[in-house]
């Protein structure tokens, strides 16, 4: 992207410096009002909080848990309840659960403190996007009235601190490049701090949730494009680019990767005790953690026939190989005991070794590469068991079962063990051994790609076998080993580094992200519905009411500036390819919103577009960083076409025109805030789709469900 040659616009006058400061007091009077009032309501457990809460407890209690998102949000939320009294009990069971005493307040306070901040952030942004009072002002006002965005940021929830930190990364981003463009020196302590604000910004966003990327490539974009300006300007040496690239790589790549690690760091130094999420990770990971059965451990480095085993499947957040008491239904396959994994330890993961042809050996007999045995599942007597039934839901593989009563089964209970990389006669070793079974008489490999079961297998993951030998996910290692009769190693020789437990963690939470489907009941929303404001959802649904909806003057508003600005931009450009001139003033004006209306469409399309694209779960709320650009880029817009008019009116008609226009916008937003303010606050009474309602009125689309 090229970006146009202007002169900034000069500083207001000093006349206009009370004005300036008048307003950005109303926003922080109008902020810490909206924001504030009754944060502590409703008292009792609202949507996510029943995951961060519990997550923010989990912290307190240096207990491991798995989650899909970096660290940085949840350790926050659990500090600031650490520092305002809560202990960490309260279990965030469901939605609706009342407190009862637990002091929640710290934590609702500190989100919504930052998700206060957002909007001076937005304000200070736009005013150095534009130096246009208008501009800034009604900018902050779509943000400041929208009962949505209100919503959003007054609960303990990650995305008040992802909007904070991504609101502070566009001011850090704008600022450097305003000491870019003043061709300040790189490495004066104003642009110095700047540069590091915006790369301390830019990692706390990506380490709170991963969309904090897109707001990384906002800002490597603009990078690019200041340092392609800087290296145009002949006045300068090219030695002058060159200090500005050593800098920002220091303070936006170097700087902001080793804090990055440093938060991931804490994060596993905290949790240091063993959890319900030991299971997505490997063997040498749960070594670690304080707790676990594989903690301290002592087991035997062989594993020989007779031992009782657990089996983890190899790949990054592979389960247990797991059976129970239940049967496949009607019509999937064969009426047998159900085979799956499981990601969490369970007495159901246990397993016995023997041999295919006796119920046990003499003396000790170590496994080894090539050997046929059989899995007799320890709980139920029933063998590991394949057959030429397809699968539940990979039809291409064969279904795996358990089958046979107290160990006898019949030939499709065999399986040979077969060591990657090894060669006949090696021994099968606990943890470090990656190994294949391979069906003796079908010829597939066990495996289980993750792929979730219905609730009849208490959606816990396929098994399978498959006829492609070379699987990717038929590896499996031995995690538990026991067996007396062979002497025992500390767990430690497999204890991982920090740098691998920093992989891992990443590789699962990949995975995890990639994976995440909707529950049954979840109110799911596409991104299609996100810029119409189609559909909202409850954030409490007791009598006091919460309802998660944009304010929908501004969200239409915003759509409508959305298409207006493509309009604007086609037609400038052929403006200008024509040589047509306005007025220098003005048009050196115009230049400026365009330019800041470019980079806004940017930063929108940014954190929207790739949503469009993702196979996980979407949620409503995955919309509001987009919000924030396209509300901006609105206030933007206005006063570009407000300039306009000084190419079509005389100086009063323009005048008495634009105080009228600012007027009705104005009125209208704060107006419109006025009347579905009650969904961020709370309703009660019948329900909006009822004529005797107080928001009967405002339900303009069925979709809406208030």
């Amino acid at each position: 992207m090229t970006q146009t040659k202007h002169k900034k616009p000069s500083e207001p006058p000093k006349d206009s410096d009370t004005i300036w400061w008048v307003v950005f007091a109303g926003v922080l009077l109008a902020t810490t009002a909206t924001r504030f009032y009754n944060v502590t309501l409703p008292d009792h457990v609202c949507w996510d909080e029943t995951h961060f809460g519990k997550m923010a407890s989990w912290y307190i209690n240096r207990t491991f848990f798995f989650d899909v998102h970096p660290p940085l949000g949840k350790m926050l939320i659990a500090l600031s309840g650490k520092l305002t009294g809560y202990n960490g009990t309260f279990p965030f069971d469901k939605p609706g659960d009342k407190f009862e005493g637990a002091k929640y307040e710290g934590m609702r306070i500190f989100c919504t403190a930052l998700g206060a901040l957002i909007v001076p952030f937005t304000f200070l942004t736009s005013w150095e996007l534009t130096k246009s009072l208008i501009s800034s002002t009604l900018g902050t006002l779509f943000i400041l009235c929208d009962v949505g965005f209100l919503t959003l940021n007054r609960y303990i929830l990650l995305d008040p601190i992802l909007l904070f930190f991504m609101s502070g990364s566009m001011l850090g981003m704008v600022k450097v490049t305003s000491y870019t463009e003043r061709r300040e020196n790189p490495f004066s302590p104003k642009f110095i701090f700047w540069q590091m604000f915006l790369g301390s910004m830019l990692s706390c966003t990506m380490s709170v949730k991963f969309v904090g990327l897109f707001m990384v490539l906002l800002a490597g974009l603009r990078t690019i494009v200041d340092l392609w300006d800087i290296l145009g300007d002949l006045k300068k040496p090219v030695t002058e680019t060159i200090k500005h690239l050593l800098i920002r790589c220091m303070t936006l790549i170097i700087w902001p990767i080793l804090l990055y690690i440093a938060f991931f760091w804490i994060h596993l130094t905290v949790l240091n005790r063993s959890g319900n999420g030991d299971g997505f990770y490997s063997s040498g990971f749960q070594s670690q953690l304080i707790g676990n059965s594989l903690h301290n451990a002592s087991l035997p480095r062989h594993v020989a026939y007779g031992a009782v085993i657990t089996l983890k499947n190899h790949k990054t957040g592979g389960g247990y190989l797991h059976s129970h008491h239940h049967l496949y239904p009607e019509n999937v396959g064969a009426r047998q005991q159900q085979i799956t994994t499981y990601t969490h330890k369970d007495e159901n993961n246990k397993w016995i070794v023997k041999p295919y042809n006796k119920e046990k050996v003499d003396g000790i007999v170590l496994l080894r590469h090539g050997d046929l045995v059989r899995l007799e599942h320890k709980p139920t007597g029933r063998n590991l068991h394949s057959h030429r039934e397809p699968a539940p839901l990979t039809k291409k593989h064969l279904q795996v079962t358990g089958y046979g009563e107290k160990g006898i089964g019949d030939a499709n209970d065999v399986w040979r063990v077969q060591i990657i990389g090894g060669q006949d006669g090696d021994e099968v070793l606990t943890v470090t051994s990656r190994f294949r079974f391979v069906h003796y008489l079908q010829a597939c490999t066990l495996t289980s790609a993750g792929r979730q079961l219905p609730r009849w297998a208490y959606e816990q993951q396929e098994v399978s076998c498959n006829p492609n030998l070379r699987d990717k996910n038929a590896l499996w290692n031995v995690e538990d080993n026991e067996f007396d009769g062979l002497p025992k190693v500390n767990f430690e020789v497999y204890a991982p580094s920090f740098l691998e437990r920093f992989l891992e963690s990443h590789a699962v939470m990949f995975q995890g992200n990639a994976g995440l489907k909707p529950k049954e009941g979840e109110v799911t929303s596409q991104p299609w519905q996100w810029p119409l404001n189609y559909k909202g959802q409850f954030f409490s649904g007791s009598t006091h009411r919460i309802y998660l909806l944009g304010n929908p003057i501004i969200w239409w508003m915003n759509l409508a500036f959305l298409g207006l600005f493509f309009i604007i931009f086609v037609v400038n450009a052929i403006r200008t390819q024509r040589g047509y001139l306005d007025d220098v003033d003005i048009k050196s004006k115009q230049i400026v919103l365009l330019n800041a209306a470019i980079w806004l469409s940017v930063g929108w399309m940014l954190h929207y577009v790739p949503f469009w694209a993702m196979g996980r779960v979407l949620y409503f709320h995955h919309y509001f960083p987009a919000l924030v650009f396209s509300s901006m880029l609105t206030g933007v817009l206005i006063d570009y076409l407000l300039c306009s008019l000084h190419n079509y009116l005389n100086d009063e008609l323009r005048k008495t025109l634009y105080q009228f226009v600012l007027g009705v916008i104005t009125s209208t937003i704060i107006y419109s805030f006025y009347i579905f303010a009650p969904l961020a606050y709370g309703m009660d009474g019948p329900m909006g789709s009822e004529t005797n309602s107080t928001m009967h009125t405002l339900k303009w689309l069925d979709s809406w469900e208030f």
